[in-house]
């Protein structure tokens, strides 16, 4: 390789594990993914949602609550629900399961972050926390905002 080309081929080496770990940092350094991973039929009718809360703000979260707006399959709110998910520890993911009753998963055609009704950093006051969410879902509903 020429003298001229090591520097190149360095920038370039550098370059590339940037872009590599970059989505690794984000969620290490970055907000709060709330992630709808599955739902599943529950034992006295209705559906069951279980949550992923991957914390990657740098805090603890003492309080954590929710008001989801359930959507059926015509897309008409069926039912609004209230998620208390604290306390969510700072760096790790906690799973959650909240019961969606009378309504079947099947019919369930989105999720709505209706509201944030809580939202307090542990050792400091409530805090709005809208703009450190991001949401996710690998089930068949959306999960959206």
């Amino acid at each position: 390789m020429p003298p001229s080309a090591a520097p190149a081929a360095a920038l370039a080496a550098a370059i590339l594990m940037a872009v590599g770990t970059a989505p690794v940092a984000a969620q290490q350094q970055g907000g709060l993914i709330v992630e709808l991973n599955k739902t599943e039929p529950a034992e006295e009718g209705g559906c069951r949602a279980y949550f992923l809360f991957r914390n990657g703000t740098g805090d603890t979260f003492e309080g954590f609550e929710m008001s989801l707006a359930v959507l059926d399959g015509g897309g008409v709110i069926d039912s609004l629900l209230a998620v208390d998910a604290a306390p969510l520890p700072v760096a790790r993911t906690t799973l959650k399961l909240f019961e969606i009753p009378g309504l079947a998963c099947g019919d369930i055609s989105e999720i709505l972050l209706h509201d944030i009704t809580a939202c307090r950093l542990q050792d400091a006051g409530e805090t709005d926390c809208f703009p450190l969410v991001t949401l996710e879902s690998r089930a068949d509903a959306d999960l959206v905002k």
